[in-house]
Order: structure tokens, then sequence, then C-alpha cells
């Protein structure tokens, strides 16, 4: 049985009357990758903020390597790497000298965090980068070398925010390779992200929140399958009542939802549901395998909300 290496109970984090995160019970296990997916103001970057001890909790219980965050906010620290979203380097410091004066914090020795700081800057592919200053660098090396920084300390959990924000795709790409060879090191994660691709390609499970609320927790296929099912149908109203559509799908097992002018079916035979639609007239349609995307959607809604 893998050991829990963060584990919250009815954790609460309040800023006046505003209740920023709501009573959450999660763990993380040893080893896997936790995502953590919300819209924004969901509570997600709150969460982790608790987890590194950078806020301070409300109430309920918080463990972090077996260790309260209330009382052993120094040793956690300790053995943690962390990504934020902001870039906060020291403009006026090469890429070397940023790595070598952060790893102080961690008292290693000037020698340690040298080799520590080479390697891993080969590792991110940024060795040929270390002599420039930060603002020499571009969004994509800059995110990159957050990574380098987080692991300098060899951490057992690593906690990365937002990593792959704004970055094409070949970065992106690159840095979840990295992360997955991490994961396979033993390194555990906890990840935020927008990018519903990128948690279903990273994270062994995932908890979808909405206004501080963990509303479900589950790996991303399974999730999927009970929350949308195989497929999803796309169809495009132009006018048309979705009442139409449905009334003449009686015969098959699906759920739905409207939103504007375009109706979802999620289904497992996307191919027979099509075939009924053509028959009255619905020829706009699309259809497409089920994603975490389309979860996302369901249990947070497809309105914006500010």
């Amino acid at each position: 049985m893998r050991k829990k290496i963060v584990e919250a109970k009815n954790l609460s984090k309040k800023y006046g009357n505003y209740v920023a995160v709501d009573g959450l019970s999660f763990s993380v296990l040893e080893g896997e990758c936790f995502g953590l997916l919300g819209p924004n103001g969901a509570g997600k970057t709150t969460v982790v903020r608790m987890v590194h001890c950078f806020f301070p909790i409300t109430a309920g219980e918080l463990r972090v390597m077996g260790l309260d965050v209330k009382t052993d906010k120094k040793r956690i620290k300790a053995d943690l790497g962390v990504v934020p979203q902001e870039e906060n380097f020291d403009p006026d410091l090469t890429v070397l000298e940023n790595l070598t004066v952060y790893a102080r914090y961690f008292d290693l020795k000037k020698q340690t965090a040298r080799k520590r700081a080479d390697s891993l800057l080969r590792y991110l592919q940024l060795e040929e980068k270390q002599a420039n200053r930060i603002d020499e660098l571009s969004a994509g090396l800059k995110r990159r070398l957050l990574i380098v920084r987080a692991l300098i300390n060899e951490p057992k959990l690593l906690i990365l925010d937002e990593p792959t924000i704004g970055l094409d795709p070949q970065v992106r790409h690159l840095i979840w390779e990295k992360l997955s060879q991490l994961k396979k090191q033993g390194v555990t994660q906890i990840l935020t992200t927008h990018y519903m691709e990128e948690a279903a390609e990273l994270c062994d499970r995932v908890a979808v929140m909405d206004k501080g609320k963990i509303l479900k927790i589950d790996k991303p296929r399974s999730l999927i399958r009970e929350e949308v099912g195989k497929e999803v149908v796309e169809i495009k109203l132009n006018g048309k009542s979705e009442t139409e559509a449905l009334k003449h799908l009686e015969k098959y097992r699906f759920t739905w939802e409207k939103s504007g002018s375009t109706l979802y079916i999620y289904c497992e035979n996307g191919q027979a549901i099509i075939g009924s639609l053509l028959q009255i007239g619905f020829d706009h349609i699309l259809q497409r395998p089920a994603s975490l995307e389309d979860v996302f959607l369901k249990l947070t809604g497809r309105a914006i909300t500010k």
C-alpha cells in the first residue's frame, strides 16, 4: 500500500467572509501525479499554496509527508519543489547564478549546487543558456528554468502550478516528457492546469474543483466513462428544437446538455444516433471520442463566470 504524501481533511481557507477553499478532503499518494482542475477562482492555486506552506490554513487538517503544515513548515519545505505561475527570478543574475543562490536556501554546498545545476540544465536542454541573464530568455525557456530550480533540492514532492501556461506545443510536450520521467523516478507531483489534454496525459488521478469544493476525484479515464461515456455527438440546431431531436433518440441510452445553439449527446454508440438524426433532417453533426474536457465542462458548466 502506497504512502500518503499529502492528506487533507476538511481543509478550508477564508479571506474575511470569502471562502476560497471549502472543506476539502483528499490525499495524494507517493509516486503519483495528482491533478487539480477547475475554472479560474475554483481554489486550485490556494490549495497548492497551502500545501507548500505559503498560505496558512484557516480550518481543517493538512499533512505533507506526514508532517503538520501548522507546526512543521521548515521541514516540509526542505523536501518540496515548487513551480509557481509567476516567474520570480532575480533579473540581475545569470541563469546559473539564480540556481546556485536559490540552492543556499537548502544549505547545499556550492560544489553540490553547481553539480546539480549543471545536470538539471542539461536535463531540460538549457545548458547553453547558463551564462545568460533572465531577460534574455524566452517565455518557454523561463518556464523550463522554473522546473530546473524546483528540482535543485531533489524534492520528494513537486508542485506545478500551471507549468506550461502560454507555451507552444513543442515546449509543452518536452515538459510533459520530463515530468513523466520524474514520476517514473518516484517524484510525487501535484499539478494545476487549464489544459485538459495535459491532465489526461500526466495525471494518475484528478480532482475537478469549482467554487472552493471538489466535485469529483478519480482517474481521468474513469471520469470520462462515468460522467460522459464513450462518444460525444455535437448537433448544431440552426433554429431547430432540441425537443425534436431528443424525441427521436428515446430508444438509445444517453445523457445530454445544450449550450447556445449546440446540443451535446453523450453516448456509447454515436453512429446509430447520427443515423436517426439524419433521417429527420439534422445534418450539422460532429461525432468524436469523449474527453476530459467534456467532463470538466459538464461538471463546472459551460457559462463563463466572473
